[in-house]
């Protein structure tokens, strides 16, 4: 078999799963539930946010939260200060692309 096959939750119980953490992507499928998110960091590489379903509340550096729904692709510059959540009953699901990898990516 050529391929390699990744599985990941289709449930809407909280989850963060690295599907593809390699030298050349990173791939994260995350699923919240209303109040859930990820602690504040900053990206530490460019990160890509598609929204698959529900709406993204998210603050980037100083701004005030913005609110995406699904359909919606973010580009997110290195080093962004970034809080990211969701604030809304829908359950949020979420594919990360950061890439380059962080490891790999040069400042």
């Amino acid at each position: 078999m050529i391929e390699k096959v990744y599985q990941y939750s289709t449930s809407d119980d909280k989850v963060v799963e690295k599907l593809i953490m390699d030298d050349n992507v990173n791939y994260i499928h995350m699923v919240f539930g209303k109040d859930e998110g990820l602690p504040e960091h900053y990206s530490n590489s460019n990160v890509y946010m598609n929204v698959i379903r529900g709406k993204l509340s998210i603050a980037l550096n100083d701004q005030e939260v913005h609110s995406y729904e699904k359909g919606t692709l973010l580009e997110i510059p290195y080093n962004t200060k970034m809080n990211v959540g969701n604030a809304n009953e829908e359950v949020l699901e979420l594919i990360v692309v950061k890439a380059p990898a962080p490891q790999n990516y040069k400042k």
